[in-house]
């Protein structure tokens, strides 16, 4: 494994608060259910959305995803990694992350050796959109719907910061730590692709729903 960390290329600390000045929801006015979530998503989290029938979150702004398939995510979450909010939609599970960390997996996934491997590990960046869940207290979706397994916190109550490069090393202790968290998951996507492998499996399951970019 390399000694150096590869420097951040963008700025990953950007907590869900810098939201703030941008616009609440875009494309077409969605429907009364959806235009009642993405005011709440706005109010509460500061979070921008998009379109409706499904009402979408915005990435790249508040936020970033790490996509990997649900059966890598559980196990994920059994190691005690500390994460920011998970989402689960069809067979793919989402681990939302700071802003700019889409940008650095590629090279997290390198610095990690674990770049020649084809991992079923992708993030959702600047640019991006994914399913948005009701928010506790919401009437649920669907069935396969996407729900929110580990469900943000309101802007307003204190907490750590979404998983960061900036965490590595830092000593403050506070902010989740995004190269323990790539490094997680990356092992679980591994574990999972060996296993369907053997079981004769794709690599990638066929989601019902799928995660993110529409």
């Amino acid at each position: 494994m390399n000694s150096a960390l590869p420097s951040p290329r963008s700025s990953p600390d950007a907590a869900p608060a810098s939201v703030d000045a941008a616009p609440a929801s875009v494309d077409a006015a969605p429907a009364s259910a959806d235009a009642a979530l993405a005011l709440r998503y706005a109010d509460e989290l500061g979070w921008a959305t998009g379109g409706s029938a499904p009402l979408r979150l915005l990435t790249g702004i508040a936020f970033d995803v790490l996509e990997l398939p649900a059966e890598a995510g559980r196990a994920v979450l059994r190691r005690g990694v500390r994460t920011g909010p998970v989402l689960l939609s069809g067979a793919r599970m989402g681990l939302l992350v700071a802003a700019g960390g889409a940008d650095e997996l590629p090279g997290l996934l390198d610095w990690l050796e674990w770049g020649s491997l084809a991992l079923d590990l992708t993030a959702a960046g600047a640019g991006g959109r994914i399913t948005a869940p009701p928010l506790p207290g919401a009437p649920g979706g669907s069935p396969g719907a996407a729900a929110w397994l580990r469900p943000p916190e309101p802007r307003r109550a204190p907490g750590p910061a979404l998983p960061a490069l900036a965490g590595f090393g830092s000593g403050t202790g506070d902010a989740p730590d995004l190269v323990r968290l790539v490094d997680a998951a990356a092992t679980e996507c591994h574990r999972v692709r060996l296993s369907r492998a053997r079981s004769g499996r794709t690599t990638r399951e066929s989601a019902d729903q799928p995660l993110a970019f529409s």
